[in-house]
Formats: structure tokens, sequence, C-alpha cells
């Protein structure tokens, strides 16, 4: 069902994911900006990718809004961003399958897909440790979360 995305209130996020070793413990984070507060959620998996990581920092930030918004979210993942604004469109025509074959994480892009329709989400990309505030916060979440659970 589509939302009614006029006087959305705006959130902006944050969000990244790690893995040390790739494939190995991983942590995600996210940083969630409101007009009048910010939030941070962590997490982390015991043995997983620095994608699935990637995909889970923005499906648990998008996850955590009560109720719709217009979401402008930064990533530091080309995989993420372009998967989500370029690949997904394709994938769905392909019943979740890649022309070469099956889509890695699909349970996760189905997942970020059915939050979506309840937001209005603006991707964008920020050259990860780059010195951006907000991105270098979110690392240290993400990696946080691995030394703090594994």
């Amino acid at each position: 069902m589509a939302v009614d995305m006029v006087d959305l209130p705006t959130v902006i996020i944050y969000t990244d994911g790690a893995c040390d070793p790739n494939p190995g413990p991983g942590g995600w984070g996210a940083l969630l900006r409101y007009p009048d507060r910010e939030e941070t959620l962590s997490g982390g998996e015991p043995y997983t990718t620095n994608n699935r990581m990637e995909l889970t920092a923005a499906i648990q930030a998008i996850r955590g809004l009560n109720r719709p918004h217009r979401v402008i979210l930064y990533t530091d993942s080309t995989y993420l961003k372009k998967g989500i604004t370029e690949w997904l469109p394709t994938w769905k025509e392909r019943r979740w399958r890649r022309k070469e074959g099956a889509l890695a994480n699909v349970e996760l892009w189905q997942e970020l897909d059915a939050l979506l329709h309840s937001h209005q989400v603006e991707w964008r990309w920020v050259r990860g440790h780059a010195g951006n505030p907000d991105n270098q916060r979110v690392d240290r979440l993400a990696r946080g979360a691995i030394r703090s659970r594994y």
C-alpha cells in the first residue's frame, strides 16, 4: 500500500557494516538523526559478510522508524546503494535472481524492499573513511559491535 508522502517527518540516517575478517564476525551500526534527537543502533553476527552487515544496518535503521518518514540514508557501500537504486527492479523482474544465477542475500534484499514501501527514501553514497564525522561514527558502532560480542 502506498503511503501519502506529503508532510512526512524527516530523518537522516547513516549506516555501516563491517567484518573482521570478511567473512567472519560482523557488526553493523546506524545513526538516526531526527529534528529533535539522535538515536544509535548496533548489532552483530558471529559469522557473516560485510555485505550482509551493510544490508542489515539499513534494514534495522528503517525498521526502527515507528511511522512513515522521509528518509535520507547515507551509506558508504556501493553494493547497498547500487543494489537498491539500480539493480533491484531487474532482480524483481527475474524473480529475485541475477542473470548469472542465484542472488546473494536475497532474503535481506526482499526485507529491505518490503520496508521501503512505508517510507520515502533518498539514498546517498558517502566515501568511507574519508573524514565524514557521521560515517566515522557508524563505522565505530559497527566495529564496536564486533569487539563487544565476538
